[in-house]
């Protein structure tokens, strides 16, 4: 046998290792000596590990490999010595095993009847984690070969609650719960199982959780789906019918934990690590519009957006008392032509996504032609310095399509002729056809995309941005994603053509826009998620429809169950909302506890400022919480849109408070896909609210506090305290809902007992509170308790104060002995404050 020869050891049983080179023979040896007992060929240099009876061996490493493999490289590392470090690379992180066909946990069983060529490589620097993927040595293996789309099985999934996130249309993802593989969509790119009732602890003695995470591998890009027979798939596709989907060996990731947003967290991280392509949310950069109100001009004017009507919904929000500091200008505004839509010809729907972009200037409505005349603003810059300077905002962004437009460039144009767009017609995947399908894709399908060279994408971006900013643009939101999936063909499959676009698209803004002001949408998917490296916010939701009834509960159930894996790489953009409207509370009670943007749609004039000044301080700011919300450990695997009982609980937490939004989505619409499903509605659902709701309640509360919550309803204006696993009882009608900042009660002094709500007069109460001190000065005992905006501070305090101050200043204060609830008021024009509470 030559030094290039592959060395295959077989022994009874179901492992598998292959030597290529006369250095891993010696592994493979030591292996055999270990007690393994079946191995097959890897068609890599590297071997790779795929079951080791009741553990394993190997991993991720510096450049691939293993402890094992790195001592079988080195030619004076002894046996002995590569045993010791096995043994103790065992020994200190306890790995998934596979036996008999079972993958499993901790003794927590994940797959069953997994097929032999399954390979399994755990992840070198985690308890737990591992890659999943499948070698095929013939055709049976798979559903087809020498194709660009395969599906495989991992396993048999039965009788354990389920939770996954799927493409219901290209565009979006929707929850599904379950029960067994069955129950997993096409499509899925998230799958969270909770341990079966018989192993369902983990070390710590809680519920225990696993999760698999369908991965971009090489040119391939997977996802879940189930079928029938309870078999979890597979489904590995480039997009491009001249590159084949071939063996993945990394196709799926898979972790285990007690924390189901611990795992998420560290499973994101240790993605991040092992690929290289994408940041976590932690470490971006964040936009400063997130921080200040926002008015999107879609709603309002849809295609019809002008410079007079801007100017009017600024001014009526600014009178209201709620304004704007950040505007969106949607479609709208661009230079495009329609050729599939006459002029005085009866519209025909669906022809506005044939049309396509003429060049990167904007057009008529936003410039004049002439020197005559007008109420047309000379130039776009001419117009944003006026809106800037007459309504205080901070932020312009305008619209556009990741092609520049709906149908991409004109081929002809002067003005996109340099970008060299060629005709092409989008093509989906059987998986996104298995679903609904969508009007904006069938078009596109129909009158076809112009289609940006690859060559020339950056030079297109960065012409057009630094043209926007020299107009007063401050930034982009960057529509229609998800269309280069359908356009991959001879353009190196999807997962490339993506990584491409989407960095030359994060250069440009970085070079353009010094805020990183970018807002991504239409682009939930994993190719564009694996590829987001500096893009900071990505619409979690499926479009707003205020003029459908039976999206409204669905909008907020999606976004908040998305955010749960968006939201490890994003901040998920909850998208606009009508304020005058018979949801309109039900959306602001989700911005303020979504930790998100807060922008509206309204009509000029048509505003119900009753409710925007509880999300929105008089000098544009709100009171943004600081993580994606999501929902509560006990509504993960409910359905809280049809299954008749369950209300929507969604967590978040504040600097020194936690926030619970609760919501009826039942009764209101049904989840795409599940029409035609037997409805469970009732009048008004009834549900339990907990401290305990809220994760990671120790970074406001400390680690070592054990003591009761305050909890004060925004509803009822009610004040309850709770131990930190109390529950309060709570009822809701159908689109009603409630908001609960949960305050943890100290003990200051030797008798003070008490807790900062903060403005109560706002739906996130606690978002207004900054910090909390004790007093010590002279002969005065008191807390201090600084924040911002006007209104009525609350706080909890068993003590009727001696006396009250803010800033400085004697100010009177009222205490309700019934509940402990101390009040003062916060005057107009106050921006920031202190309150000195004496003892």
């Amino acid at each position: 046998m030559t030094s290039s020869s592959m060395l295959t050891m077989t022994c009874p049983s179901s492992t598998t290792l292959t030597a290529t080179t006369s250095r891993a023979r010696t592994s493979l040896l030591l292996q055999l000596k270990l007690g393994c007992h079946h191995w097959s060929p890897s068609r890599s240099r590297s071997w790779t590990c795929l079951r080791y009876g009741h553990g394993y061996i190997g991993g991720e490493g510096g450049g691939g490999g293993s402890l094992l493999g790195t001592a079988a490289r080195r030619h004076n590392v002894s046996k002995n010595r590569a045993v010791r470090g096995i043994s103790m690379f065992l020994n200190t992180r306890p790995k998934p095993v596979v036996k008999d066909g079972v993958l499993s946990f901790d003794g927590t069983e994940a797959l069953k009847d997994m097929p032999h060529n399954i390979v399994i490589k755990p992840w070198y620097d985690s308890s737990s984690a591992a890659f999943l993927g499948a070698a095929f040595t013939d055709e049976s293996e798979s559903s087809s070969s020498s194709t660009s789309r395969l599906v495989f099985k991992l396993g048999v999934i039965r009788e354990t609650r389920l939770l996954c996130l799927f493409r219901f249309k290209i565009w979006w993802s929707i929850p599904r719960v379950g029960n067994s593989a069955s129950d997993i969509p096409v499509e899925t790119q998230m799958l969270l199982l909770e341990a079966p009732h018989d192993h369902s602890a983990s070390s710590d003695g809680t519920t225990a959780y696993i999760l698999f995470l369908p991965l971009l591998d090489g040119e391939t890009r997977s996802s879940l789906q189930g079928n029938s027979a309870d078999e979890l798939q597979v489904c590995v596709e480039t997009g491009d019918p001249a590159l084949l989907a071939s063996e993945s060996t990394k196709a799926v990731f898979v972790n285990y934990g007690g924390n189901p947003f611990d795992l998420m967290k560290e499973s994101m991280k240790i993605l991040q690590k092992y690929s290289r392509t994408f940041a976590l949310r932690e470490t971006k950069q964040m936009p400063g519009m997130l921080d200040w109100f926002g008015w999107c001009t879609w709603d309002a004017f849809y295609h019809d957006v002008n410079p007079q009507g801007i100017k009017d919904g600024l001014s009526s929000l600014s009178k209201g008392g709620t304004p704007a500091r950040f505007l969106i200008i949607d479609d709208g505004w661009q230079d495009t032509t329609n050729e599939f839509q006459k002029e005085e010809e009866p519209f025909v729907e669906g022809s506005q996504f044939g049309a396509r972009l003429m060049s990167i200037r904007e057009n008529m409505k936003f410039r004049k032609a002439s020197s005559e005349a007008s109420s047309v603003p000379n130039s776009l810059k001419e117009f944003i310095s006026d809106i800037k300077s007459t309504f205080g905002l901070k932020y312009v962004y305008v619209w556009h399509a990741l092609m520049g437009y709906w149908g991409g460039l004109h081929l002809d144009a002067p003005g996109t002729q340099k970008y060299n767009p060629t005709l092409k017609y989008p093509v989906q995947s059987p998986g996104n056809l298995a679903h609904k399908r969508d009007i904006a894709m069938d078009s596109m399908e129909k009158y076809g995309v112009g289609t940006i060279d690859p060559a020339r994408i950056f030079e297109f971006y960065d012409d057009l941005h630094r043209y926007l900013a020299s107009q007063g643009v401050d930034g982009v939101k960057v529509d229609v994603q998800n269309i280069l999936e359908t356009v991959a063909t001879g353009s190196g499959g999807r997962v490339s053509l993506t990584k491409h676009f989407q960095q030359a698209l994060e250069e440009s803004i970085a070079r353009n826009f010094q805020d990183n002001g970018i807002i991504c949408c239409m682009g939930q998917s994993t190719d564009s998620i694996y590829n987001s490296k500096k893009s900071a916010i990505t619409r979690a939701s499926d479009d707003y429809y205020p003029k459908n009834p039976n999206t409204q509960t669905l909008h907020i159930a999606a976004v908040a169950y998305n955010s749960i894996f968006f939201g490890e790489v994003v901040v998920p953009d909850w998208d606009m909302f009508y304020s005058r409207h018979n949801a309109a509370e039900y959306h602001a009670v989700a911005r303020a506890v979504g930790g998100c943007g807060v922008y509206v749609s309204d009509q000029p004039g048509q505003h119900d400022f009753n409710i925007l000044r509880r999300l929105v301080l008089p000098d544009g700011s709100v009171l943004r919480a600081k993580y994606p919300g999501r929902p509560s450990r006990d509504c993960l695997f409910c359905d809280p849109v049809m299954d008749g009982k369950s209300l929507l609980k969604i967590w978040n937490l504040n600097k020194c408070t936690g926030v619970i939004g609760i919501f009826n989505c039942q009764g209101a619409g049904s989840w795409p896909g599940l029409e035609d499903s037997p409805k469970m509605n009732s009048p008004e659902i009834s549900g339990k609210i907990s401290p305990s709701d809220i994760d990671y309640f120790e970074e406001v509360s400390g680690k070592s506090w054990k003591g009761d919550c305050a909890v004060f309803s925004f509803k009822s204006a009610s004040l309850f305290r709770l131990a930190k696993h109390g529950k309060l009882d709570i009822t809701l009608g159908t689109l009603q809902c409630d908001i609960f900042t949960v305050s943890p009660i100290k003990v200051y002094g030797k008798k003070v007992e008490f807790a900062p709500i903060g403005l109560i007069n706002m739906y996130n109460s606690g978002g207004a509170t900054d910090a909390i001190e004790v007093i010590t000065e002279f002969s005065d005992f008191g807390i201090r308790i600084k924040g911002r905006g006007p209104g009525i501070f609350g706080a909890y305090s068993n003590l009727k104060p001696k006396s009250c101050s803010l800033n400085l200043m004697d100010e009177g204060f009222e205490f309700r002995t019934e509940d402990c609830l101390l009040t003062i008021p916060i005057p107009s024009g106050t921006d920031m404050w202190e309150v000195a509470v004496y003892y």
